[in-house]
């Protein structure tokens, strides 16, 4: 595993750090939802997962296309449940197998809350 983080230019940082947010500040019931929300994403395994299931050309991804993350099998399932838990993904059995899809409101409140003023 490479610990190298993406290379970013002075200019281009810059250009956007000093942006204010559109949204104004956050109340303290939006941070915490925030959080909660941050906080599943900031495992690298379950980023992984959730990238895996949000760009599945099917709009949703059954277990056995994303469990390939490194982690064996229990692990992948404590993961997933992490991610349900918070709200990022919704899922539904059909017969063995579990359906996993990205909740669309979580995703659109991390949209608005990252998203810079033009």
């Amino acid at each position: 595993m490479s610990n190298k983080r993406p290379t970013v230019t002075v200019e281009a940082a810059s250009a956007v750090c000093c942006e204010p947010l559109d949204s104004g500040a956050l109340s303290e019931a939006d941070a915490e939802y925030a959080a909660t929300l941050l906080k599943a994403l900031a495992d690298p395994v379950r980023l992984r997962l959730f990238s895996r299931v949000a760009s599945h050309p099917a709009g949703e991804a059954c277990v056995c296309d994303i469990s390939n993350v490194g982690v064996s099998q229990p692990t992948v399932s404590h993961h997933l449940k992490k991610l349900r838990e918070a709200g990022l993904l919704t899922s539904e059995r059909r017969g063995t197998w579990i359906y996993y899809r990205v909740a669309p409101q979580p995703v659109a409140t991390m949209s608005a809350l990252l998203s810079l003023g033009s």
